[in-house]
């Protein structure tokens, strides 16, 4: 059975509080932030491949010659910054 605590109130009357809704309120605030702090971590990590993706390419382009090198690492820059957006992370609450 539920818990119900009872408080007086000025002696005026009662007013009561339910635990599961105070426990469910919680949850549902740590639910929140868990989702926040993932789509903040998601977010975070598109603008760093984007950082890293352009940085390769000025490097690549720099010197006006592109290399087997340059091209296999703006290739998986590009193919893990694609895998990245993949994971976004969906909202359950």
């Amino acid at each position: 059975m539920s818990e119900v605590k009872k408080f007086s109130f000025a002696d005026t009357g009662f007013f009561t509080i339910r635990v599961e809704d105070m426990k469910d309120q919680k949850t549902s605030d740590s639910k929140e932030f868990v989702g926040n702090f993932k789509n903040g971590i998601w977010l975070f990590g598109i603008s760093s491949w984007l950082f890293g993706i352009t940085d390769r390419s000025i490097a690549s382009f720099a010197d006006g010659y592109l290399s087997a090198l340059d091209l296999t690492q703006l290739f998986t820059a590009a193919t893990f910054f694609v895998a990245w957006l993949f994971l976004k992370p969906t909202s359950r609450v």
